[in-house]
């Protein structure tokens, strides 16, 4: 597929280290390097949410028993 687009400086600037470096042509380089970010995979945020059991159990279906329950506080 051929087409034209823009590189930002610094992406054109990883192409052409690329380029020079393992001696690739532009579509070469650009190929590879697209195709490594596609292999990338997220890192995780780190968030994980902890629960812990404060031995109150409320049907939430019954809103009545609900308020009555935050009431008694």
């Amino acid at each position: 597929m051929r087409t034209t687009f823009t590189l930002d400086e610094d992406v054109a600037a990883e192409v052409e280290r690329l380029r020079r470096e393992e001696g690739l042509g532009l579509s070469q380089a650009v190929n590879r390097l697209i195709r490594k970010g596609m292999t990338v995979t997220p890192r995780s945020s780190g968030y994980s949410h902890k629960s812990v059991s404060v031995g109150l159990k409320v049907d939430v279906t019954d809103i009545g028993a609900v308020l009555d329950v935050l009431d008694d506080d």
